[in-house]
């Protein structure tokens, strides 16, 4: 057994000794939102939006991107479960501007070893094999942040099982000072009709 599967284990088993009441928690969000953000380990959304156990959901996926994934479970969010309003939030420092979906199709094609970046760039370090597979897929980066914010935004708000009655906020979360900045410009587009 692994070192750090030793350390979550033994951190569940604390948590589940304290669990208490949580397990009669209903299943909507109590407070009837949902967040769409980034996976990065640095953003803590139950911390800067300020969430208990059962108050939200929260969806998280490379660079907090409205992809068809995360617009599923948006979709599921409210039509089975009630959320009522949505904040799209991205973050300063993301890993997602650091690559082109080029350079990640490129990587992977040659190994499927972790690449490593330099002054000069990424680079593999793997010895094969690659795989094509990454020709297919849709990376979702981006080079501008807050432009990023509305064009998500902008895509969940004109879907077509996205009602327009749900308000969506955008908003970048910046990892030097843990504050939220809203991008007017995509909570403008978010706004209900």
């Amino acid at each position: 057994m692994s070192q750090l599967l030793q350390e979550v284990l033994a951190a569940n088993q604390t948590y589940a000794e304290q669990f208490g009441e949580k397990g009669q928690l209903p299943l909507p969000p109590g407070r009837q939102f949902a967040i769409l953000t980034c996976m990065d380990a640095r953003l803590d959304p139950a911390r800067y939006a300020g969430l208990a156990e059962g108050d939200a959901h929260v969806i998280r996926n490379a660079g907090g991107r409205a992809s068809d994934d995360a617009i599923r479970s948006l979709v599921i969010s409210y039509k089975l479960l009630g959320t009522r309003e949505w904040f799209v939030i991205h973050h300063t420092d993301c890993g997602m501007q650091l690559f082109t979906d080029q350079i990640i199709r490129d990587l992977l094609g040659q190994s499927l070893v972790t690449a490593v970046v330099d002054d000069q760039g990424w680079k593999d370090v793997g010895s094969g094999p690659g795989s094509t597979e990454a020709e297919f897929v849709d990376w979702l980066t981006f080079q501008d942040l807050a432009q990023s914010v509305v064009v998500d935004v902008q895509r969940i708000r004109s879907h077509p099982l996205v009602p327009v009655t749900i308000p969506i906020y955008g908003y970048i979360y910046d990892v030097k000072t843990g504050r939220l900045i809203e991008v007017p410009e995509a909570t403008q587009a978010g706004q209900t009709a």
